[in-house]
Formats: C-alpha cells, structure tokens, sequence
C-alpha cells in the first residue's frame, strides 16, 4: 500500500523522462546563465580595458569572479551540475581570468615595452589556460584526504586575475610612475608562475566548513563591512585585499605542511598498532600451537 520513496532514484527516473522527451528542467539552466553572464562580464572588461576605462575594466572583472565564486555552489545546490556546464564554466574562465587581465595590463602599461610586455601576458594568458586544465584533471582524482580539500594547488585562476592587477589599484592611490613598468612585467610574470606551481593555497571550499554558533554574527557583519568598502572604496579595498591574499600565501604553505606531517605522523600510528596486533595474533598462534603440541 505505501510504496518505498527513494528521492534520488526518483529524481534520476524524472530525468531520463525529461532526457526522452528533449525537455531539459530550468532549474538546469539557471547555473548555466550566471556562468554567461560572467562571461559577458569578462568580455565588457575587455572592451573596457581597451577604451582606457580603468575602473570599469576592473569592476567588470570583479564581477565576473563574484559569479564564478557561486555559480558552482548555485549548480550544487539545486543538483543542476551537468557536463556541458563545467565545459562552459571553463572556458568562461580562461576569458575572464586568462584573456581580460592580459589585455587589460597591456593596455595600461605594459603595451610601453612592446615586445617584452606581450610576452609577460602571453605567459599569463598561457599559465591561467594551464592552470585550469590542471584543476579539470584534479576533479576526477576523488581518493585524497579531507584535509588536502582545504587547499589549491597554485593560486587559483580568478583570484590571480585579482591580484595581478595590483598595480592598477595601487595607480588610484597616486603609487605607479612609467619608471616602474619594468616592475610591473615581473610582477605579472611572477603571478603567472604562482598559477601554474606546486604551492597550496587555502580554498574557498574552507568556507563550507562549520563554525561556532557565536562567531556567526561577527562573520556576518566583517562580511557586509567587506561589500560596503569595496563599493565605497574599490580600489583601496581591493589594493588591501591583493596584499593580504599575497600574504597569505605564506601562511597557507605552512598550515599545509603542518597538516601533511600530522596526517603521516596518524598514518605511522595506524600502521604500527596495526603491525603489533598482526604480531601479538602471531605470538598468540605459537602459544597456541605450542600447548597444542605439549
């Protein structure tokens, strides 16, 4: 009379139906429009950046992070995450934290040194595609510690399209002159190698971690103080933010070495109570043997 429910069965059956039929759920679509939408973000960056418009080329690009940051916790939570759309999600990405920031650095200052300043974004442009790939490659590596899910390997794509443009923001606060260009390509070069290299970076997939129930509020107000900074005073906030993510940088090797020793240090501890149960069942064995005999 009543039937077992299994959601997830139910749910799989519903889309085969749907797949039959050539109908797609539009709940399916909705992670899809926020990944295109940044991607139009990404590409008014661009043209932004080529019309010497700083500010929106910046501001465009931000954007275009904020919805890489959810689209795929968007396509998580409505258990909308397809094939084509982690496809799209990473092409999407290399225009806008491969393309934009290396049209948009070159257009601002680095076109001076001609030659030399091409190269330095080809290398970024390049470093961002192979940071991607890397990460796509990493996805279906699904027997690594829980720990090692707290941390990137390199400086993710989006937010080295942040802090590359450093010296942008820091152009607001009166700090670059031409003499310093030459600075400028190593900075953007050094930033391309930080993509691509073996150097783990905190994740933004620490943020689904639980917290304490009273540290909630002051998350929530340190949140929106962040929102109300960076709409009043952009380009200082994101000057701040860039040097303290670069900061970081240091501190995140550090906790990832700390937490490898201690997962090895567990690791030795589990083995070696492991070998003396194998050896105390042995000894057992030949005590038993023994009587046996006797």
């Amino acid at each position: 009379m009543f039937p077992p429910f299994d959601p997830e069965r139910d749910e799989k059956k519903l889309r085969q139906r749907l797949l039959v039929r050539g109908e797609v759920p539009i709940r399916v679509l909705i992670p899809n429009i926020f990944t295109l939408v940044g991607l139009c973000a990404g590409l008014t960056a661009i043209r932004m950046g080529i019309e010497h418009r700083w500010d929106m080329a910046v501001a465009a690009l931000v954007f275009a992070a904020f919805l890489d940051g959810i689209d795929g916790h968007v396509a998580r939570l409505l258990k909308a995450s397809t094939r084509f759309g982690a496809e799209l999600d990473s092409l999407a990405d290399f225009v806008n934290f491969g393309v934009a920031p290396a049209i948009i650095l070159f257009a601002w200052s680095l076109e001076d040194l001609k030659s030399l300043g091409w190269i330095a974004v080809l290398v970024f442009a390049v470093c961002s595609a192979l940071r991607l790939a890397r990460f796509n490659a990493s996805l279906s590596q699904t027997d690594q510690p829980v720990w090692k899910k707290s941390y990137f390997v390199g400086v993710p794509a989006p937010a080295g399209a942040i802090i590359v443009l450093l010296p942008i923001y820091a152009q607001y606060l009166g700090i670059h002159w031409p003499t310093l260009t030459p600075l400028v390509l190593l900075y953007t070069i050094a930033v391309a190698l930080l993509m691509v290299s073996n150097v783990p970076t905190f994740s933004i997939k620490m943020v689904g971690q639980r917290i304490h129930r009273e540290y909630v509020p002051p998350l929530f107000v340190l949140a929106a103080l962040f929102i109300a900074l960076l709409l009043t005073y952009p380009a200082h906030t994101l000057f701040v933010g860039s040097l303290v993510y670069l900061a970081l940088i240091p501190v995140s090797a550090y906790r990832y070495v700390h937490a490898r020793r201690k997962a090895d240090a567990h690791a030795n501890t589990q083995n070696g109570a492991g070998a003396q149960r194998d050896t105390g069942s042995h000894n057992e064995s030949e005590t038993t043997r023994m009587s046996t005999d006797l």
